[in-house]
């Protein structure tokens, strides 16, 4: 077998009837003879559920965590650590920081470089544990320049890591956290606003280097889709996928981040997209999964095999179902693409006309998504002043003269307002150099910061009185401080094939995805800090829930204080997924912040804060 780092950086091009291929990776997989191979004892560690050899651990109120006499010993990773498929394949967390603090690990030079780099997301995407949403973690082990904890600790990092090459490593991680009643949290890039892919004392799978691609020029499925379809690894970012579908002339529905896990939690999640005024949600795309289950199991889930848990990954969250290896999604021909971008602040043009001019732009919402536009703005305050940016107007499949058509009303508008702005409009001769020309790296958050979004419909910009009842709260929340991110999209049920899946039906009538977020001094006091974060969830966002009644949130990009999240996230589909979850994952497995089924278990935080900082516990004190 060729060496995996060259297996994982494969590209092929194939036929394809039915069934994707599987990659090499995925055939080095655990076996019954191999486990028959071992000794009861350690046979007992890696069996799958349903294995009388499997090591029934004890039930218990909590999750297995370190100090506890049940966590295993130095011998028993060390059996874990020689089961996987490559050398070191088992990883012991040392945080990225560390270098900064007294101990074994200190060094000021590789502090002041870590320091230098740290706001850079390909920081923390390519190691094993780090996240780009730090609140969550704790905040144990920053670079002292960014917030000094004075000591470093794991907090809500995961006790190991798997760095997993193949499936064998997955069902080994799998088997020997439940065998040993370990949590268990799967990592892909940390790209994620709640801390789902963390978590204290935890095991953690790593499928970040699960980056092979296959491209199939006439892949024929058994849904009746006949046509180009791109096969890729879990570890699949948005700029891994995009440029490997450009070198074969297609387009395939990813994330906008550069950084984002298309393959992996977007997916799951949903996955709005440049796209999505096109082709709808990530999610409707996919043709099939190759996936863990949580009793160790490699299974194929799509039209016809598996086809409860394929209708669940389509929209129902990740690190809940089972720990996904691939997906194979459907392409389309690349096409013409345009962007446009521009700016204006209100301390050229005043806040008065600045107020206006943003107001005029909520005048085409609507008739931007009805043109496949997928517009990203962003009003950015600083103090009493704030700036509109155009970041950037997205008109995939439109030359630069119709963009221009389409954008003369608004510049007229502002025209006639007394604001001049002259937008910079290009015209790419694909999608994937418009979209690297035009969205930027998004960089690691701060400490500080704690994040929400909001599913605006179509009905709210229908008339003159809804617009300005939207406009209306998100201008209160910027002129308090907070910044405005705005996805103007559109990804109906009928642009993406009318597919049955569990996508939150509120994204079928969205028009703009809002996204906001507020500073939290994390030096206060955790009652201080809980107040703040109150004054978020109950304030600013449920200014945005108070006029969108009946709509949703989108989970990948929530508040992890979302209330009554299963209804925000999933409407009437969550009790089928919950129904699904039930059955695929009995022993509760995989559990992460909000994730279908997530309500029996509770992270007993440190101060009580809403971090992955402590004890993963049954809620209502009974044993598993």
């Amino acid at each position: 077998m060729a060496p995996f780092a060259t297996l994982l950086l494969a590209t092929s091009f194939l036929s394809g009837h039915s069934l994707a291929k599987l990659f090499a990776f995925e055939k080095v997989q655990l076996t019954e003879k191999h486990l028959d191979s071992l000794s009861d004892e350690d046979a007992s560690l890696f069996a799958f559920q349903y294995s009388a050899a499997a090591k029934n651990s004890t039930p218990a109120r909590c999750r297995v965590f370190p100090g506890d006499n049940k966590w295993p010993s130095e011998k028993g990773w060390a059996k874990l650590s020689r089961q996987l498929s490559t050398p070191n394949g088992l990883i012991a967390t040392v945080p990225q920081a560390a270098p900064c603090y007294p101990g074994q690990y200190q060094n000021a030079a590789k502090c002041q470089q870590m320091t230098a780099n740290w706001t850079n997301s390909y920081t923390h995407i390519d190691d094993p544990t780090e996240i780009l949403s730090p609140m969550y973690q704790g905040i144990t082990c920053e670079p002292p320049a960014v917030f000094d904890s004075n000591t470093c600790t794991l907090g809500g990092y995961p006790s190991y890591v798997i760095n997993a090459k193949t499936v064998l490593d997955i069902q080994l991680g799998i088997n020997f956290a439940r065998n040993n009643g370990l949590r268990l949290v799967i990592k892909n890039t940390g790209h994620d606003f709640a801390g789902k892919s963390t978590g204290a004392g935890a095991l953690s799978i790593w499928t970040h280097n699960l980056k092979d691609v296959t491209f199939y020029d006439n892949y024929v499925d058994d849904s009746g889709y006949k046509g180009p379809a791109l096969k890729g690894g879990a570890g699949l970012q948005s700029f891994d996928l995009y440029k490997a579908a450009n070198d074969h002339g297609v387009v395939v529905v990813g994330g906008e981040g550069q950084t984002v896990g298309v393959m992996g939690g977007c997916i799951q999640g949903g996955c709005h997209s440049p796209l999505s005024s096109l082709y709808g949600m990530g999610a409707d795309n996919v043709l099939g999964f190759e996936v863990v289950t949580p009793t160790g199991e490699f299974v194929t889930a799509n039209s016809t095999s598996n086809q409860d848990l394929f209708w669940a990954l389509r929209g129902g969250g990740g690190g809940t179902f089972g720990v996904v290896t691939s997906v194979t999604v459907k392409a389309y021909p690349d096409f013409t693409t345009t962007a446009a971008t521009w700016m204006f602040d209100s301390i050229t043009i005043g806040r008065d006309k600045f107020w206006a001019a943003t107001r005029a732009y909520f005048d085409r919402i609507i008739p931007n998504v009805d043109a496949g536009i997928y517009s990203l703005f962003i009003l950015a305050p600083n103090g009493s002043e704030t700036t509109f940016i155009s970041a950037p107007f997205f008109a995939p499949n439109k030359t630069s003269a119709q963009v221009s058509t389409l954008l003369n009303p608004y510049f007229s508008a502002l025209k006639s307002l007394g604001v001049t702005v002259t937008p910079q409009i290009t015209q790419y001769k694909g999608f994937y150099p418009a979209w690297r020309a035009n969205f930027a790296l998004e960089p690691m958050s701060e400490v500080s910061n704690a994040g929400g979004s909001r599913l605006f419909p179509r009905s709210n910009f229908v008339s003159e009185t809804g617009r300005n009842i939207s406009f209306g709260v998100i201008q209160a929340s910027v002129q308090a401080g907070s910044q405005f991110i705005g996805f103007n999209e559109a990804p109906t049920l009928a642009r993406g094939g009318n597919v049955d899946n569990s996508v939150n039906p509120a994204w079928r009538n969205t028009v703009l995805h809002a996204i906001t977020g507020k500073q939290i001094d994390m030096h206060k006091s955790a009652a201080e800090i809980l107040a703040a974060r109150a004054t978020f969830t109950n304030g600013t966002l449920k200014s945005f829930r108070d006029v969108t009644v009946g709509s949703g949130t989108y989970l990948n990009e929530a508040d992890r204080l979302e209330p009554d999240w299963q209804n925000a996230f999933w409407g009437d589909k969550y009790k089928r997924l919950l129904s699904i979850k039930k059955e695929v994952d009995t022993k509760d497995v995989l559990w992460a912040i909000h994730a279908v089924g997530s309500e029996g278990w509770v992270v007993e935080s440190v101060n009580g804060l809403p971090n992955e900082n402590g004890r993963l516990c049954r809620v209502n004190g009974t044993t598993v």
